[in-house]
């Protein structure tokens, strides 16, 4: 099972987000990634692999917003990689979810 965490703060909120994950771990996860909105603009940060490759990825590209959402995902559909990792970004939204969303090519 997935693991979603939202954080609404004073200050930076990536670090307790991957914290927050951590404590998530036990459900086990193939990626994990972290939104946040800095000046009004979504910013994230996805990793395949455990969480420690997010907390890598968070070290060199660390990102600043004190709103955001983080996910860690089993897949149970597509392959475990970056691009399906969440959050996904569409037309200035960030989306975490858990289940199956397939867009039909008709």
């Amino acid at each position: 099972m997935c693991g979603i965490v939202g954080i609404v703060g004073q200050q930076p909120v990536s670090e307790r987000l991957v914290d927050a994950l951590k404590r998530l771990e036990y459900r086990g996860y193939d990626s994990a990634g972290v939104a946040t909105i800095t000046e009004g603009a979504l910013h994230r940060r996805r990793a395949q692999g455990k969480l420690v490759n997010l907390k890598t990825r968070l070290k060199e590209e660390p990102l600043s917003g004190t709103i955001g959402i983080a996910h860690t995902r089993w897949a149970t559909h597509g392959a475990p990689t970056e691009c399906n990792a969440h959050p996904h970004f569409s037309d200035g939204v960030a989306v975490v979810h858990n289940g199956i969303i397939e867009i039909s090519p008709n």
